[in-house]
């Protein structure tokens, strides 16, 4: 018996994802929970599993392939007895499936592209090839892309121009010497989210400095018995992140969004941590940030990294922030000035710890400074409430006793 092997539900608003790569082959036999094929969507990259044991029949869409929630991914011949007749299992329906085509051909409304699959449906509108013209092999009517290609070759060359053109236009001088990698769907979204903050919020990013002496001090006292009694390293996100939040509380504009005509104030505080992975940028989102301790911060953030990483994040993990953190410094920046992450209304950058001169007390002094820019939409926060703001978490930083009393 064949089983449907379904995309599943990837989440609200998410409708659509890319077969970013198939785990199994037709022949191959798996086990109950095997995965099978890697989904990319906007937001991440999940695995599907197998729901029986058995044979892979066939696969039905190919690799870089648009689905659709609830589309057919592959077939499975369920049962101890259909893993050891990959084979057969094509060709039996054949002798009966073989009528389809005729009475196909026959018909004038061609191939039936809408039910057929992504692949084919994608070049068959590029390549301009009617449906009428195609002569489909699938079952009910559908083609494949072989049909389609099988289709174009037999077009006469005059209805070439139906076709749509190829893109770029014009030749490349050292085209030669370049490879071309078609964008995943994550970086297109990160592209199209990031140029929309540009095209939307009226962005500005206003700067400060803060010393990091006190953090650092602690933190090296600290750090040893922190890890034995929580089991998380003492890292500086965590005093950021209690920064930013007094901050938020104090200038709530800082933590709110545009709607329309409204502007919701939110009383929640989901802090999104910015972290790269191996498929892009990622903003897992930290969830009641303000009710949780020092330990549950590192805690909470470690275990987002390590999901990022492996590519195990969900859809819950990535949306609903409030307000985003930026370490570029990690990578070595010194100064930036980061994105807006839509519909948030402010993006904090941290930077490069460097040793700086600074007057201290009359004096000259070596101290550990690091460079802070807000980001934010001016529509909804004015320069003042952005400037505060970072003086808010400059004084948490700089003096850390205020974040652990909460002043």
């Amino acid at each position: 018996m064949a089983v449907e092997i379904k995309v599943p539900a990837l989440g609200e608003s998410v409708t659509e994802a890319t077969v970013a790569k198939w785990l199994v082959k037709a022949g191959d036999k798996v086990a109950v929970d095997q995965p099978l094929c890697e989904l990319e969507t906007d937001k991440v990259t999940v695995e599907v599993n197998a729901s029986v044991a058995g044979t892979i029949a066939d696969l039905a869409v190919e690799e870089g392939a648009s689905v659709q929630v609830g589309g057919v991914l592959c077939h499975i011949e369920a049962g101890a007895g259909a893993a050891s007749a990959p084979a057969p299992a094509p060709a039996a329906p054949k002798p009966t499936a073989a009528p389809a085509p005729a009475p196909a051909a026959a018909a004038p409304a061609g191939a039936n592209l809408a039910a057929s699959g992504p692949a084919a449906r994608k070049l068959a509108d590029e390549k301009g090839v009617p449906a009428a013209a195609i002569q489909p092999t699938g079952k009910d009517g559908r083609a494949t892309k072989e049909d389609v290609l099988a289709a174009l070759s037999s077009i006469p060359s005059a209805a070439a121009p139906a076709a749509k053109p190829a893109a770029p236009a014009g030749p490349r001088l050292k085209a030669d010497r370049e490879e071309r990698v078609k964008m995943t769907r994550l970086r297109r979204t990160i592209a199209s989210r990031l140029k929309e903050a540009q095209n939307t919020a009226a962005m500005l990013t206003t700067f400060n400095e803060v010393d990091m002496t006190a953090v650092m001090s602690l933190r090296e006292r600290l750090k040893d018995d922190f890890e034995k009694k929580h089991g998380a390293r003492l890292g500086f996100m965590s005093f950021f992140v209690k920064a930013c939040i007094a901050g938020l509380k104090e200038l709530p504009a800082v933590n709110a969004e545009i709607e329309g005509e409204e502007i919701v104030y939110k009383n929640y505080y989901d802090t999104g941590v910015a972290v790269g992975s191996p498929q892009g940028l990622v903003v897992p989102v930290l969830r009641d940030a303000d009710v949780l301790d020092f330990a549950g911060i590192e805690k909470g953030i470690g275990d987002l990294g390590r999901k990022a990483r492996d590519g195990k994040l969900s859809i819950a993990d990535l949306t609903g922030g409030t307000f985003t953190i930026s370490n570029g410094g990690v990578y070595g920046s010194l100064m930036s000035t980061p994105i807006l992450n839509p519909p948030q209304s402010a993006i904090l950058g941290m930077h490069k710890i460097q040793q700086r001169p600074m007057v201290v007390g009359g004096e000259i002094k070596a101290r550990p400074m690091m460079y802070l820019a807000l980001s934010y939409d001016h529509r909804i926060i004015d320069g003042r409430e952005a400037v505060l703001f970072l003086v808010k978490v400059k004084e948490g930083i700089e003096d850390p006793e205020r974040l652990l009393l909460g002043v």
